[in-house]
């Protein structure tokens, strides 16, 4: 789940993702097993696998468990489930913008439980483009503040072509185009070493700030559409004040 404040958001509801733990780590699973099967189930030369591996890290997942789903995307490994890569567009409660990511091995149920989730809390779903012409695509790759200081940082990036570098006590936070993403990635990664996140996602042009009521039925959709296994990633162009959110989430 990103709104335009990311990593605030985030932060503010992280106690609901920490009782999904082992959701959490299903839909890691699945992202580790598909990115070793679409290139070479070593991540030194894989650049979707090595990312995907860091999220799980990130996330405590056990060194067993990621290891078990990449066997699982190498050849004979034991699963042999075709999955797909989906994005869903629509509007949630508030006249949010929303797009929903998906890994599935079956679309029409993914679809039919995604487009009843809108409908259950006020949205719709509607065609692919109806709403991602409001987004940007970019890279987006976070350090903690710890890896290294502001002005290191923001050297190093737009050396290797990042657009924009935002630094505070939370961390570092890098942008780039997506064809400028695998560079920028890998010469922090050479300088900083691995990333605490680094992948494409969407960035509202601009955002939209629910009122009370539209932003409780908001934060029910996020969590029913995070709570699917099929749904990897939810972005949105809500801006939700730190106030509403510890209010909504307590």
């Amino acid at each position: 789940m990103a709104g335009h404040s990311q990593f605030k958001n985030i932060m503010h509801r992280k106690g609901a993702q920490d009782a999904k733990r082992s959701k959490i780590f299903n839909k890691l699973a699945r992202e580790i097993t598909v990115a070793a099967k679409s290139g070479l189930p070593d991540p030194a030369a894989n650049p979707r696998l090595r990312a995907a591996i860091l999220a799980a890290r990130v996330q405590n997942m056990p060194r067993d468990r990621i290891d078990r789903a990449i066997k699982q995307g190498t050849p004979g490994g034991g699963d042999d489930a075709n999955y797909e890569e989906v994005r869903y567009e629509g509007y949630g409660p508030g006249g949010v913008a929303l797009i929903v990511e998906a890994l599935t091995d079956n679309r029409n149920r993914t679809a039919a439980e995604v487009r009843s989730s809108f409908t259950k809390y006020g949205g719709s779903l509607g065609e692919t483009n109806s709403v991602s012409f409001m987004f940007n695509r970019v890279g987006a790759i976070f350090y903690p503040a710890a890896a290294a200081d502001a002005d290191a940082m923001f050297e190093v990036a737009l050396e290797a072509g990042a657009d924009n570098v935002e630094s505070d006590e939370n961390g570092h936070e890098v942008t780039s185009t997506v064809e400028n993403f695998g560079a920028v990635r890998d010469a922090l990664e050479a300088k900083f070493g691995g990333a605490e996140s680094a992948r494409l996602t969407w960035r509202p042009l601009n955002t939209v700030a629910p009122s009370e009521d539209a932003a409780a039925s908001l934060l029910k959709l996020l969590d029913v559409l995070e709570d699917n296994d099929d749904v990897q990633v939810v972005e949105g162009n809500f801006d939700i004040s730190d106030e509403l959110m510890q209010k909504l989430t307590a």
